[in-house]
């Protein structure tokens, strides 16, 4: 039986904690024990290639466990929007999520953890009341070996705040020690918590000694990392100078505890958009309407951070979520019009909840994005099912019940399948698919169209896709109506542009206004609509002073330099790649102003 919308309303009225709730009390909480609020930083990372987006709470600020950036305060926390894909096949379940509110903590060179158990345990039981029988820790169990002994403190200081003995349970490295990645970094074992939700399927971990972390108990709580070793390059560990911690929280599986629901998606976070579905489509299954609420709040996110859906790293996360969740839509036989009724909802919700990010679009914008992706797929998506459906009923297709991977590299390179769906279509008829072999398809297709490219690129540039190049030449625009509107003493400190968006640092005392923003935009906006051509002259680099180009960071530059012009406005000496005519560049935007230094100010832009 379907819930109408007052059951609805019921249901958030009986609701012990709502988001706003949560996230109120987690911050006074913390603020309360000395912990300074940091920002909730953008899901696009900052001078960071090794991520896509923010996963974590403490990726922002990872440099400070490093000592390569200075912390705020000893202890901080915050409420981070985080982007986590790596779980993907597992949505739809009644606690994964794409996009979550991470609750953190931490504490650099302060407390250990005895501080951090304590802190865990105090919020836990005494501050949200939870009863200490539904806890369930993990501590690490130690690896010989990498010469890494077992955590006995933190099993100890586990008993002495509370927690009986047969509800602590040891866990091997590759659950409970966490570090960056292989190379050299900080890291250190690190305690959970999981809350018991007494299903009645699957018997208790003291009956059985088997701890079901996918069924029963669920973690809500990295309670702390620990970060006392440094991993080294050959894989050996030593002990750090100074000592930190780390801890997070995801919200809604917090929510999920704290309400005892049956999954994170009976909140009201996203009841009244699964309610919206419902009353559309009677006869939904509950997994893809898990999967097509999730994604459709991630594609929000990653569209608001500026994102375009592509085939390429961020842009291929985006497609990928909105591909999918319009699969579902069409698998549960939902009118093509629905899909732009849940983004508006979504959207809606968010602010309701108090989980928006600071808009840089407005809905209709966003809205209009997911239309038009949907628009390029739904033409596809017949033809490309049609197809699998024929690929697969060919049982020369198949060995050992496995698709041929290059008939599942054609659904992607032709009809635009991601992978990941076709994944799930040959799941669902009990057929695998070859993730190894898509790859190795993959990098041979990209090495012949696109050749290799590095990581970072010359001018502050993270790649030379076409989206890329568009937003450098921006910068140069962007730098000239700066001048014009503050002037001409303003310069550039330093650049660092994506596919998503542009970031411009340049000296000026103060914030600027909102009149002095508009301007700098519509400035922009003024000399693109000029179509005026971008013109590149190689030259000695004392005549290109001599001609008044700006030249910034002068030790770079060799005996001969590149100059690039843009009609009378822009002269300036750079080496990265440009447009050919400032026609291509669209609509310039900006998305926020802030501080980048003392001194300094730091824009961030977008193309429409």
């Amino acid at each position: 039986m379907y819930l109408t919308k007052f059951d609805i309303r019921i249901i958030i009225f009986i609701m012990k904690y709502t988001a706003r709730e949560v996230k109120e009390i987690f911050l006074n909480f913390f603020q309360k024990n000395n912990h300074k609020k940091i920002k909730n930083s953008s899901i696009i990372p900052e001078n960071d290639d090794s991520l896509l987006f923010i996963n974590a709470g403490m990726a922002p600020i990872k440099n400070v466990f490093t000592g390569e950036q200075i912390p705020e305060s000893k202890k901080m926390c915050n409420i981070q929007t985080c982007i986590r894909t790596n779980d993907i096949d597992s949505i739809g379940d009644m606690h994964h999520l794409s996009s979550f509110c991470m609750l953190g903590s931490w504490s650099i060179g302060d407390y250990f953890k005895e501080g951090a158990i304590k802190l865990a345990y105090d919020f836990l039981v005494n501050e949200l009341k939870i009863p200490k029988k539904k806890l369930y820790v993990t501590v690490f169990s130690g690896d010989s070996k990498r010469n890494l002994p077992a955590d006995e403190e933190s099993e100890g200081l586990w008993q002495e705040v509370g927690v009986e003995k047969s509800h602590i349970v040891r866990k091997p490295f590759e659950d409970n020690f966490w570090r960056m990645g292989e190379g050299e970094s900080p890291c250190g074992p690190c305690t959970e918590v999981f809350f018991d939700t007494e299903n009645e399927k699957i018997k208790s971990y003291e009956e059985t000694g088997f701890f079901d972390d996918k069924n029963r108990y669920i973690e809500i709580w990295n309670a702390g990392v620990f970060m006392q070793y440094l991993q080294h390059e050959d894989g050996t560990y030593s002990k750090l100078k100074m000592n930190s911690v780390d801890t997070g929280a995801g919200m809604e599986r917090m929510i999920m505890a704290l309400n005892n629901f049956k999954s994170v998606y009976e909140s009201e976070i996203f009841m009244p958009i699964i309610q919206l579905i419902k009353n559309n489509v009677p006869n939904c299954n509950e997994k893809s309407l898990r999967i097509i609420v999730d994604h459709i709040r991630s594609s929000v996110y990653i569209i608001n951070a500026g994102v375009e859906a592509g085939n390429l790293k961020r842009g291929y996360i985006l497609r990928q979520l909105l591909r999918r969740a319009i699969r579902h839509l069409k698998s549960i036989g939902a009118n093509e019009t629905l899909l732009q009724n849940i983004a508006r909802s979504t959207i809606e919700n968010l602010d309701k909840c108090g989980l928006n990010p600071d808009w840089a679009f407005t809905k209709e914008e966003i809205i209009q994005k997911i239309t038009s992706e949907q628009e390029k797929f739904s033409k596809l998506l017949v033809s490309g099912l049609k197809t699998f459906e024929e690929f697969i009923a060919n049982k020369n297709n198949i060995k050992n019940g496995k698709i041929n991977s290059a008939l599942v590299f054609k659904l992607y390179d032709t009809f635009g399948f991601p992978f990941e769906i076709t994944k799930e279509l040959a799941n669902e008829k009990g057929l695998k698919v070859d993730d190894k072999e898509f790859n190795e398809l993959f990098d041979q297709h990209k090495n012949i169209s696109k050749g290799e490219t590095g990581k970072v690129f010359k001018s502050g540039l993270a790649d030379v896709s076409e989206q890329t190049i568009k937003l450098h030449t921006a910068t140069h625009l962007l730098h000239s109506a700066l001048k014009k509107v503050l002037g001409e003493n303003v310069n550039q400190k330093g650049s660092n542009i994506t596919p998503e968006r542009l970031r411009f640092d340049f000296n000026f005392e103060r914030k600027l206004t909102d009149d002095e923003l508009m301007q700098v935009e519509n400035l922009v906006n003024n000399l693109i609509e000029k179509n005026l051509a971008v013109i590149c002259e190689e030259m000695d680099y004392e005549k290109a002073k001599k001609s008044g180009a700006i030249g910034l960071f002068q030790n770079k530059y060799g005996d001969k330099v590149r100059v690039y012009s843009i009609g009378e406005y822009s002269k300036e000496l750079c080496s990265g790649p440009h447009v050919e005519n400032t026609k291509a560049l669209g609509k310039f935007k900006i998305t926020k102003e802030e501080s980048s230094s003392a001194g300094v100010r730091r824009i961030k832009a977008i193309l429409q």
